[in-house]
């Protein structure tokens, strides 16, 4: 769990590390990821327990709610506290970045039955919406306020709703910083 998490604060401070204010004023936002990635990964039962209690309470101070059991790769960045729900059948890749606002989630009925599955190196803006069994592919930027209910491929931005697809070799290059 430790070389997860110093992975995702790598996202945050780069090489230089942890500033020691800022461990001792940690951001919510990183609080929240820390606690989400002991819950995650703990297997003793009672300090789980502990872990998935402290979840719920950063999730009520931040309005995060990605459940203890979603399938996060490491270097996860959270930009802003503000709401942001992922459905726990939801898998993020590697270095991905979600914006204030960001809901990730299922469709119950139909075609797209299911939870996303997203690649590595995504960048997904303010209030966006990933709904379904929808495979979103590596490099790829999802524009704010945009909706995705289909499938996108490698390297490129989505913008709009209806979403539609701009095929964009390093979509992502300048926003995600601090790759793992």
């Amino acid at each position: 769990m430790n070389s997860v998490f110093k992975k995702d604060l790598y996202r945050y401070y780069g090489k230089n590390g942890e500033p020691f204010l800022k461990k001792v004023f940690r951001p919510l936002e990183i609080k929240y990821i820390c606690t989400f990635r002991k819950a995650n990964m703990c297997s003793f039962l009672p300090l789980k327990l502990f872990y998935m209690l402290r979840l719920m309470y950063f999730s009520y101070r931040t309005q995060i709610q990605i459940p203890a059991r979603t399938s996060i790769g490491e270097g996860f960045y959270i930009g802003h506290l503000g709401r942001v729900i992922i459905h726990p059948d939801a898998m993020l890749g590697k270095n991905v970045n979600i914006g204030t606002g960001v809901t990730i989630g299922m469709e119950n009925r139909g075609k797209r039955k299911g939870a996303p599955v997203i690649s590595d190196n995504c960048w997904i803006g303010t209030n966006a919406v990933i709904v379904g069994n929808v495979k979103i592919g590596s490099d790829v930027l999802i524009a704010p306020l945009t909706y995705v209910n289909f499938d996108v491929p490698d390297h490129s931005i989505v913008i709009g709703n209806p979403g539609r697809i701009i095929p964009k070799e390093d979509a992502t290059r300048d926003y995600i910083c601090n790759c793992i």
